[in-house]
């Protein structure tokens, strides 16, 4: 999954999208109002892409755990972060086994399935695609041909008239 402009702010709730950097705070749309705000310096931000689940024998980035969720689901809505939390722990178990049960708390969960169901019900869970290496190859050949086509444009110095400006 993409999650690099969503944002959760410390002590609000819902998710953001960044918008733009000020001086002193960031510009932030709540994604379910549309509502847009300044989260300043002294607000704990963070970053979807940034957040990773305790698990063994290393962390899980949030993007995976919404993959598996997301193939688990078949794009479709997970459980409700309101329903029973052994509920919810078994499903987690079921997505993410080698998660670290100490360390991941049942808030943490209740998070990870708020943010999932706000994500796929905006329609904002876009899979990411690995690129593959014939795609790569043929960016750069497109890349190659641009640069040869802009060289052949640029204006001859053999040919005056087109150097010369018109004058104002």
């Amino acid at each position: 999954m993409i999650l690099k402009d969503y944002l959760s702010i410390s002590g609000q709730s819902g998710l953001y999208k960044f918008i733009a950097q000020g001086r002193n705070s960031m510009i932030v749309e709540h994604l379910e109002t549309k509502k847009r705000t300044s989260a300043f310096g002294s607000a704990k931000v963070s970053s979807l892409e940034d957040i990773s689940i305790f698990a063994r024998p290393e962390e899980v980035p949030l993007a995976k755990v919404f993959d598996a969720i997301y193939d688990r689901e078949k794009g479709g809505p997970c459980p409700d972060e309101k329903s029973d939390i052994s509920l919810l722990r078994k499903y987690f178990e079921e997505i993410l086994p080698e998660y670290d049960r100490e360390r991941v708390y049942d808030s943490d969960l209740r998070k990870i399935f708020r943010w999932y169901n706000i994500l796929q019900k905006l329609g904002l869970l876009v899979r990411e695609e690995p690129e593959k290496e014939t795609e790569k190859k043929t960016d750069t050949d497109k890349e190659d041909t641009a640069q040869q086509g802009a060289e052949e444009k640029k204006p001859s110095e053999k040919n005056p008239k087109l150097l010369k400006r018109p004058s104002l």
